[in-house]
C-alpha cells in the first residue's frame, strides 16, 4: 500500500483538523433545526410499510413468529422451519463470490473512446541504436514492456517513463525524429500508452484505497441486508485520519497518521431517503441517524467544521436516543430502562442559501446567486453541530443504496424474503400439521367408562397405573384408540410449497446443496445444466450489483482522486467499469471458452490479433488462482522463452542426429508407449503371433501371416 499523502489536498471539509467554535446564536439556528426534523419525520411516516417489510423478513430469517399469528389450543407445534434463511445466504454467497472474484474488486479504470487532454498512444521508431542513445531513452526502454498496473505495462511501453506524466514523456520524445501519435507499425517501434498508463495506475490506487478502507467488511454487511431486506446501503468515500501502529527502536508508540478515504457500510434501518425519489439520483436529501454514546459524541470534535461548544452543550442536555417500535424486534427483548445514547441525524442535501449564509457559511462568490446548494449538517438534542457545503465536485450524495430485486415504484427494492413470504407461511403451517399428527398417530387415544369405575380416581394414564372397578365386564371400562397418520399427506404439500420457494426466489433448492435430486439433476453435465439455468434469476441481481453499488463506488473514489490527489499520473479521460455480471459465469464454463478461444487464436492467421497474455490471465482467474503470482509479464516471458530455447536445443540436435531424445544412450532404456500391435514381419516386431512360447514360424512367399489378435 501507499504511504505517500502529500499529494491531497488541505480542503478543511475534507481533511480533519481543528474545529471552530461556532458564535452563531441558537436563534439563528431556529430555521434550519426545524427544516430538517420536519424532513426527518416526513421520510420516517413514509417508509413505515417498508419497515413492516423488513420486520417479516427479520423474523423469517431467524424464525420467530410474529405476535399477530394465533396458534388454536389444538395446535401443539411451534416448528419453524427456516429456508427463508438457507435462500437468503445462498443469495448473500452469490453476491460476495461476485464482489471479490479473483481476490480483487470488480472495478476496471480504462480510457475513453477518444481520451480528451491525453494521447491514446505516441511512438517512435529509432532508425540507429545511436539514436536511441542520444535521446537518454535507452535504459528505459523495454522492447517487451508491460501491462499497465505500475509492473505490467502494455506492450511496447517503457518500465519508468510511462509512469510519468505525460509531459515529461513528450519533452523527452521532442526532437527525436519519427515521433508520432498512433501505435508504431513496424517491429521495432516504440510505443507510449499514456492514457493507458493513467487508468491503470487509477486502477491500483482505487484498488489500494479499498484494502486500506477495509471495505471488504463494509461490502459484505451491505450484501446481506441487500440479499435479506432488498436494499443495501454504502456511504463513501469520505475522508478520515487512520492511525497506523509504529514503535521505535526505544520502544516509544508514534503512529503515522495517514487521510484516506474511506467508505463504510449502513444499516437500511437508520437511512431515511426522500420520500418522494425512487433512486440515490433522484433523492433531494438523505438523513443518516446516529446512535452515538457520550465518548463518540465528543469526538466529532476533532473533526472539521463540527462546533466543539456546541457539541459540549448537547452532551449536558442528557441523552436524547428515543427507541423505534421495530428495534425491540431487532434486540429480541425490550429492556426497562432508558437507552444511554444520544441520536445524531446527519442530513445530506438542499438548503436554502439564505439559511447557509445566516450560519456564517462561506459560499463561493460564482454560487451567491444559486438559491439552493446542497449542504452536510449535523444536529443533536436540538444543537446545530455542524454545516457546511458539499464539498466533492460535482456535488452529489455521497451514499449508494442498491436494490436485490429493483421495484421502479419505490426506492427500496425487494429481498428474498419478501419473495418468498408466503410459501414460508405455508411451509410452516403443512409441517406443523405434521408433527401434531405424527404426534397424535403414534400415541394411543384413551376411552375411560367412569360408570364401572370407582369415582373419584385419578383418570391419568401411565405404566403400572391401578384402576378401581365396581362394575361392568373385565376390559370394557379402558380402551384405546388409533388416530389415522395423515403426515405423509402434509409432507408432499409442504415439498409443493418448497419448489414455490425456489420458483419465487430464483434459486433451486440443488443450488444450496439439497440433496435426493432426480432426473437430469442426477448426472454431471445434467447438475451443470441445472446451474447454469439458475444463474438466470441472478443475472439481474448482479447487474443491479454493477449499476447501483459497484459503479457508483468506483466513480466516487475516481472523482475523489481527481479532486483531492495531486498525482499527475493518475489523470486523464478515463470511465470506470463495473465487471461483475462478467465475474457471474461459472469459473469452470469460462475457463473452457477461454481455452477454445486460444486454440483458435493459436493459428498463424489469426494469432497476432489475439492478447494471450490476458488470456492467460483470465484462465488463471477462472482457476482461483492469482494471475499476479503465476503468470509473467512481457519482459519476464521473454526470459523464460530463452531459457527454454536453452533445452530445446540439444533435444532437437539429438533428434536430427537420429537418436531417441527418451533414450540417448541407445541401450533400449526408453519408455513404453500405447500404440496399435505391430503385424507380423514388420520392422521392428519380435513378439509371437501364434501363441505364448511358440516359436515363429518360417513365412513363404505369397503366404499370409496370420492373424494377429489381441494381446492377453
Amino acid at each position: 500500500m501507499e504511504e505517500d499523502t502529500e499529494g491531497f489536498i488541505e480542503d478543511d471539509a475534507i481533511v480533519l483538523e481543528d474545529s471552530d467554535d461556532s458564535t452563531i446564536d441558537d436563534a439563528d439556528t431556529s430555521k434550519i433545526i426545524p427544516y430538517i426534523l420536519e424532513k426527518y419525520n416526513r421520510a420516517d411516516d413514509y417508509r413505515q410499510q417498508d419497515e413492516d417489510r423488513w420486520l417479516r423478513a427479520y423474523r423469517n430469517y431467524r424464525g420467530i413468529y410474529s405476535p399477530d399469528v394465533q396458534f388454536t389450543d389444538a395446535e401443539k407445534s411451534r416448528v419453524f422451519i427456516k429456508v427463508t434463511k438457507t435462500k437468503t445466504l445462498a443469495a448473500y454467497g452469490q453476491i460476495v463470490d461476485v464482489l471479490f472474484a479473483g481476490q480483487k474488486f470488480p472495478l476496471t479504470i480504462d480510457p475513453t473512446e477518444l481520451p480528451e487532454g491525453v494521447v491514446a498512444d505516441v511512438n517512435f521508431d529509432p532508425k540507429e541504436p545511436e539514436q536511441l542513445r542520444e535521446s537518454g531513452l535507452e535504459d528505459l526502454v523495454s522492447p517487451y514492456g508491460f501491462n499497465g498496473d505500475g509492473k505490467d505495462l502494455p506492450a511496447g511501453a517503457t518500465a519508468k517513463t510511462l509512469l510519468e506524466s505525460l509531459g515529461p514523456v513528450k519533452d523527452k520524445l521532442e526532437g527525436i525524429e519519427g515521433v508520432r501519435e498512433g501505435v508504431g507499425k513496424t517491429p521495432t517501434a516504440i510505443t507510449f500508452s499514456p492514457a493507458m498508463i493513467a487508468a491503470k495506475t487509477m486502477q491500483k490506487k482505487i484498488h489500494d484505497q479499498l484494502e486500506e478502507s477495509s471495505a471488504s467488511k463494509h461490502l459484505r454487511s451491505t450484501a446481506f441486508e441487500m440479499a435479506l431486506f432488498g436494499t443495501g446501503i454504502m456511504k463513501g468515500p469520505f475522508a478520515v485520519d487512520k492511525e497506523y501502529p509504529n514503535w521505535s527502536a526505544e520502544g516509544e508508540y508514534s503512529p503515522t497518521i495517514k487521510t484516506i478515504p474511506q467508505v463504510s457500510h449502513v444499516s437500511v434501518w437508520n437511512f431515511y431517503p426522500d420520500p418522494d425519489a425512487n433512486n440515490i439520483d433522484e433523492a433531494q436529501f438523505v438523513i443518516e441517524r446516529h446512535k452515538m454514546s457520550r465518548t463518540q459524541l465528543r469526538n466529532l470534535k476533532r473533526r472539521p467544521h463540527f462546533r466543539a461548544n456546541v457539541i459540549e452543550e448537547a452532551v449536558k442536555l442528557g441523552e436524547n436516543y428515543n427507541k423505534e417500535s421495530w428495534e425491540d424486534d431487532l434486540a429480541d427483548y425490550a429492556p426497562e430502562h432508558g437507552v444511554d445514547r444520544y441520536e445524531v441525524l446527519e442530513y445530506w442535501g438542499m438548503v436554502d442559501t439564505d439559511m447557509l449564509d445566516e450560519q456564517g457559511v462561506d459560499i463561493p462568490s460564482e454560487l451567491s446567486e444559486v438559491e439552493e446548494l446542497q449542504a452536510n449538517v449535523w444536529i443533536c438534542n436540538g444543537k446545530l453541530l455542524r454545516m457546511v457545503l458539499n464539498p466533492f465536485k460535482p456535488a452529489k450524495i455521497p451514499y449508494m443504496a442498491a436494490p436485490y430485486e429493483l421495484n421502479p415504484y419505490s426506492f427500496f427494492g425487494v429481498g428474498i424474503a419478501e419473495n418468498m413470504d408466503d410459501t414460508q407461511t405455508l411451509m410452516n403451517g403443512f409441517m406443523r400439521m405434521a408433527v401434531d399428527n405424527a404426534v397424535l398417530s403414534g400415541n394411543l387415544l384413551i376411552e375411560v367408562d367412569e360408570t364401572n369405575l370407582v369415582p373419584g380416581q385419578d383418570l391419568s394414564v401411565y405404566p403400572g397405573k391401578v384402576f378401581r372397578r365396581q362394575g361392568g365386564a373385565p376390559g370394557q371400562s379402558i380402551f384405546g384408540t388409533k388416530f389415522p397418520n395423515v403426515a405423509q399427506e402434509n409432507l408432499q404439500l409442504f415439498d409443493k410449497a418448497r419448489v414455490l420457494a425456489d420458483e419465487s426466489t430464483g434459486f433451486p433448492s440443488f443450488s444450496h446443496g439439497q440433496t435426493g435430486v432426480s432426473g437430469v439433476g442426477r448426472t454431471a453435465s445434467g447438475i451443470s445444466m441445472l446451474m447454469g439455468a439458475a444463474q438466470g434469476g441472478i443475472k439481474n441481481v448482479i447487474k443491479n450489483v454493477d449499476d447501483y453499488l459497484l459503479r457508483p463506488l468506483g466513480e466516487g473514489l475516481f472523482r475523489f482522486n481527481m479532486q483531492f490527489d495531486f498525482d499527475p499520473t493518475i489523470k486523464g479521460d478515463l470511465e470506470v467499469k463495473a465487471r461483475g455480471t462478467e465475474s457471474l459465469m461459472a469459473n469452470e464454463v469460462r475457463s473452457q471458452r477461454l481455452m477454445q478461444f486460444m486454440q483458435i487464436a493459436s493459428s498463424p492467421a489469426l494469432a497476432p490479433f489475439a492478447k494471450f497474455q490476458y488470456i492467460i490471465r483470465e484462465i488463471a482467474k477462472s482457476l482461483e488462482l492469482d494471475p499476479d503470482k503465476v503468470t509473467n509479464n512481457m519482459n519476464e516471458a521473454a526470459i523464460q522463452a530463452e531459457l527454454m530455447k536453452g533445452f530445446q536445443q540439444p533435444a532437437e540436435q539429438a533428434a536430427a542426429a537420429g537418436v531417441n531424445p527418451a533414450d540417448p544412450t541407445g541401450a533400449g532404456g526408453g519408455t513404453i508407449g500405447t500404440g496399435q500391435v505391430p503385424t507380423p514381419q514388420e520392422q521392428g516386431f519380435s513378439g509371437n503371433a501364434q501363441g505364448q512360447g511358440a516359436p515363429q514360424q518360417a513365412q513363404g512367399d505369397g503366404q499370409q501371416p496370420p492373424a494377429v489378435g489381441p494381446v492377453q
